[in-house]
């Protein structure tokens, strides 16, 4: 039923959810576990899985993600379907992994669904998805994609983090232990919301753009010709 290949992309994401939400929750359960750390220990690591994996699955790590791509039809309906059951899988591990680590379990920080902690997850959500819109359809390489991932994720968090966890992804809202409707439904509202705005106002205008600037030159070399002096009379 899975080829190799198939199987290549559920294993990178299952992993790369995985790691993220372990490393989310080493930093988010110690001594310096305020937002800003947190957001950087989630950028870094985006950026690094996306990295190792971006070529493989895409780089999701989040189902939001997965949701707001599949929105913009760029993902479909039964790999959507995959990747967020392996993300959310992952994410499971991962917190089985870090209760063996620390030898106990943890307690719930979800606290009560409220409208602010939903509002905080969509903007975060939206800034963080629309920037990797961004690099999705403007065809980043490896490299900025990544880069570009990890450094949004971080910002999103940071601007969510004022009113919520800035979890910004529904696997690790379940790996840390904050399932909640807010931090399930804020986050995929905010990714289909950063995604389709992208998609609607951005997408294309930066090829017209680059089109414009490339035939910009051209058009300079294109003087006017010099009329001919006309002779004077003998």
């Amino acid at each position: 039923m899975f080829g190799k290949r198939k199987l290549a992309t559920l294993v990178a994401e299952l992993v790369g959810t995985g790691v993220l939400t372990l490393v989310i929750l080493s930093v988010q359960r110690s001594t310096i576990g305020v937002p800003f750390f947190v957001a950087a220990a989630a950028g870094l690591t985006v950026a690094l899985m996306s990295f190792a994996v971006a070529r493989v699955s895409g780089g999701y790590f989040n189902p939001a993600l997965t949701i707001g791509s599949w929105s913009a039809r760029k993902v479909d309906t039964v790999t959507a379907i995959m990747y967020v059951v392996v993300q959310l899988a992952g994410a499971w591990a991962a917190y089985w992994l870090y209760t063996y680590f620390v030898n106990n379990s943890l307690q719930p920080i979800g606290g009560k669904s409220t409208g602010r902690i939903l509002t905080a997850e969509i903007v975060g959500t939206a800034i963080f998805a629309y920037a990797w819109a961004s690099a999705m359809y403007q065809k980043f390489t490896i490299g900025l994609a990544g880069a570009t991932a990890g450094l949004a994720l971080m910002v999103g968090i940071v601007a969510a983090s004022s009113a919520s966890l800035g979890l910004l992804n529904p696997a690790v809202a379940l790996g840390v232990r904050a399932f909640t409707p807010a931090y399930v439904a804020g986050p995929i509202i905010g990714a289909v919301i950063g995604f389709q705005l992208y998609a609607l106002l951005m997408a294309g205008s930066e090829t017209k753009v680059a089109a414009k600037t490339a035939a910009a030159p051209v058009a300079a070399k294109k003087a006017p010709a010099k009329k001919k002096s006309s002779k004077a009379k003998k």
